[in-house]
């Protein structure tokens, strides 16, 4: 099973989610906001994929995002994730420090797709790239 899970401000990550989601078998995938999922349900899935935008001074969403990875960094050891969002400004090194935080916690980095602002139609071709690589790493 391969989960998505985003939070998305202005609907550009959320845009990415489910262009990620649509590239992939509905049967063996889910897509959830953060807020409408859990820590256990996600850990229990076989690849996961991350998606928040840059916030503040390029770092994940705080009062959602943060909270959550610290919840389920200790679960994360083994597991096959992929980390996604959009920026609007600097150059995404919060996608570098995002990766770098989540290979330390023992998982494995499929991918990162940082995308500058609203997502074009070349980001949402690689967004489905994104999706057929994270299905390449599900074993269901």
């Amino acid at each position: 099973m391969t989960f998505i899970v985003y939070w998305s401000g202005t609907g550009n990550t959320q845009k990415m989610a489910e262009a990620i989601y649509a590239s992939l078998d509905a049967s063996k995938a889910t897509l959830v906001e953060f807020e409408a999922t859990d820590v256990a349900t996600v850990a229990a899935a076989d690849v996961i994929a991350f998606g928040c935008p840059a916030m503040g001074d390029e770092e994940l969403e705080e009062s959602v995002v943060r909270p959550f990875m610290d919840d389920i960094a200790p679960l994360l050891k083994g597991k096959s994730v992929g980390l996604f969002g959009s920026y609007q400004w600097a150059d995404g090194q919060w996608m570098e420090t995002w990766e770098d935080e989540v290979r330390s916690l023992g998982a494995t980095i499929i991918d990162t797709l940082p995308v500058y602002d609203e997502p074009t139609d070349n980001d949402l071709a690689k967004c489905r790239e994104f999706g057929h690589a994270l299905a390449q790493k599900d074993p269901s």
